[in-house]
C-alpha cells in the first residue's frame, strides 16, 4: 500500500485550487461536497466557476498563483493543465506547507483523490494507487446502486442517538441494535418519530435476556482468501474476538472486523503448541463475557480441527454454537495437480489420514494402504514421512507407487513435489519443503502422468520433480 487512507478534516479550512479548465471543474465538483473555504486561482476561468463565485460558494481570484497565495491551505490542487505551470505553483504550495496534488501526476502529488461514493455522512472512499480509474468508477457505480439514498439521513438520526448507547454492554449486544436499526426497522424521517423508534428499539434490546455471546466454528479454507465462504466471511464481518490457528493465512485474517480481538491459537507438530485445554478456556471465556467468537481453522474444522472437544466445552456451558465448514486442504491440493479424489476404474475411496497423533507418528492399516490403487490424503505428514514410507514398504506396497507432495496449497507460493514411494524420502529433505503440506499416496499430478505415457520407462530412470 503505497498511499495509505484518511479522512482530512477541512471543514472551516483553506483548499486552493490553481487551474480553471475541466481539470479544475473536475476537482471542483467534489470539493463544493465538503465545507472548506475554497480559493480558485485562474487568469481564464470556466464561466461555470464564474458561475460559482457569483452565488459565494467559492472565492475566485482572476490571475495565475502567486507566493503567499497558498498560505495556511490545508490542500492544494495544481489543475492548470500544463507541466511547467504545475510544477511552478506546487513549489510555491509546497513553500507554504500546504499538501500538494498535482493532476494526472501520480509521482509528484503528496496526496490522491478517491472515487468517492457519497452517503454524507457515510463516505466511501475507492483508491486505485492511479493504476486502474476505470475500475474505482465501476466499484463507484456498483456501490452506489446498492447502498439507499437515505443512508446519510439514517446515519444522522443514528449519530445524535450514540450518547444514549451506554445502556447497552459493549460488544455484540450493542451491535446487535445497529443492525437492527439499519438494516430491520423503518425509521421515520421525522426527528421526533425518530427518537420514538431508537427509543423503543433500544428497550427491546436492554429487555433481551441473552447475555452470553455465541461461536462459529469456522473453516478458513487453504489459505486462498478467494475460496473463504461467504458464511465463513460474514462470521469475520462480526466477529469481537477471532482465534486462529497457525496456518491461517494473513490475506484470510485481514478480512476480520478491525475492533475484533485477534489471538493467536497455533499448534505445531512436534513443536511449541497453544494446548487444547488453554483454547477451550479462550473461547468460553470470551463467549460468557458476550462475545461474539469465531474459532478459525485453517481447512475444515471438521476435519481433524480437534472440533468436538470446542464443541463439548461450549455445551457444558450452555454457550450456542455452530459450525461453518470450509474447503479442506485434500481438495484444494488435488485440484492444484489436476487430480480428482476418487475415478472410476481406480479407487471407489479415499482415506483421510493424519501423519501424527497425541501420542506420536499415527498408526494405520498398513496393510490395506499398501494395496494397488489405494489412494489416501494425509495430513501433517512431512516429519513422518520416513515413517509411512517404511511402513508401507515393509507390507509390500509397490516402489514405484506415485506420491505427491503439495506445499501452500491453493496459495501464491505453492510448490508439488512428484515423486515415488520409494524416493519419498530423500527426496522431501532434498526439496526443503517449510510451509504446510498435504501428501497424496497413489497420485502423481496430471502434467507429470502425460510426461509418463511419452517416455519408455526403460530408458530414463525416474527422478522426483518440484514444481512450482
Amino acid at each position: 500500500m503505497k498511499h495509505f487512507p484518511i479522512f482530512i478534516a477541512v471543514e472551516g479550512r483553506r483548499i486552493v485550487v490553481s487551474g480553471g479548465g475541466e481539470a479544475a471543474l473536475a476537482k471542483l465538483r467534489l470539493l463544493l461536497k465538503t465545507e472548506a473555504h475554497l480559493n480558485v486561482f485562474a487568469a481564464e476561468p470556466a464561466q461555470e466557476i464564474r458561475d460559482w463565485a457569483h452565488k459565494g460558494r467559492l472565492t475566485l481570484t482572476p490571475r495565475a498563483l502567486e507566493p503567499g497565495d497558498t498560505l495556511c491551505a490545508k490542500l492544494f490542487y495544481a489543475a492548470n493543465e500544463d507541466e511547467a505551470e504545475d510544477a511552478r505553483v506546487a513549489a510555491l504550495a509546497h513553500a507554504d506547507g500546504a499538501l500538494v496534488n498535482i493532476v494526472d501526476n501520480l509521482n509528484d502529488s503528496a496526496f490522491i483523490t478517491p472515487a468517492i461514493v457519497d452517503r454524507d455522512p457515510v463516505t466511501i472512499a475507492i483508491g486505485t494507487e492511479g493504476a486502474a480509474p476505470v475500475l474505482a468508477r465501476t466499484i463507484k457505480k456498483d456501490l452506489e446502486e446498492k447502498l439507499p439514498a437515505n443512508l446519510g439521513l439514517l446515519a444522522r438520526i443514528g449519530k445524535a442517538f450514540r450518547n444514549r448507547m451506554e445502556a447497552l454492554p459493549f460488544g455484540v449486544k450493542r451491535r446487535d441494535f445497529w443492525l437492527d436499526y439499519y438494516f430491520n426497522t423503518d425509521v421515520s424521517t421525522n426527528a421526533t418519530e425518530a427518537q420514538h423508534t431508537l427509543e423503543t428499539l433500544l428497550e427491546k434490546h436492554l429487555q433481551s435476556d441473552d447475555k452470553k455471546g455465541r461461536v462459529d466454528l469456522v473453516g478458513a479454507g487453504p489459505g486462498d482468501p478467494e475460496l473463504l465462504t461467504l458464511k465463513a466471511r460474514n462470521a469475520l464481518d462480526k466477529a469481537d474476538v477471532v482465534i486462529y490457528d497457525r496456518l491461517v493465512s494473513q490475506e484470510i485474517l485481514e478480512l476480520a472486523r478491525r475492533e475484533a480481538t485477534m489471538i493467536s491459537a497455533g499448534k505445531e507438530g512436534f513443536g511449541p503448541s497453544v494446548s487444547q485445554d488453554e483454547i477451550n478456556a479462550m473461547i468460553t471465556g470470551h463467549a460468557i463475557n458476550g462475545a461474539h467468537v469465531v474459532r478459525l481453522k485453517s481447512g475444515d474444522p471438521t476435519v481433524f480441527g480437534r472440533l468436538d472437544e470446542e464443541i463439548e466445552a461450549c455445551e457444558a456451558l450452555n454457550i450456542d454454537w455452530r459450525i461453518i465448514p470450509g474447503i479442506t486442504a485434500a481438495s484444494a491440493a488435488v485440484a492444484s495437480i489436476g487430480q480428482s479424489l476418487t475415478k472410476r476404474g481406480r479407487n471407489s475411496g479415499i482415506r483421510f489420514l493424519t501423519g501424527h497423533d497425541t501420542k506420536g507418528f499415527a498408526d494405520h492399516d498398513w496393510r490395506a494402504l499398501a494395496q494397488k490403487g489405494e489412494v489416501a490424503a494425509i495430513y501433517m505428514g512431512k516429519k513422518s514421512a520416513r515413517f509411512f514410507q517404511g511402513r508401507l514398504l515393509m507390507h509390500g506396497a509397490d516402489p514405484a507407487t506415485p506420491v505427491t507432495v503439495i506445499e501452500n496449497a491453493s496459495r501464491t507460493d505453492q510448490r508439488i513435489l512428484s515423486t515415488t514411494l520409494s524416493e519419498l524420502e530423500p527426496a522431501l529433505s532434498n526439496a526443503n519443503l517449510t510451509g504446510p503440506a498435504l501428501t497424496f499416496l497413489g497420485l502423481a499430478p496430471r502434467a507429470a502422468l502425460q510426461a509418463a505415457e511419452d517416455i519408455n520407462p526403460q530408458e530414463v530412470a525416474y527422478e522426483p520433480r518440484l514444481y512450482t
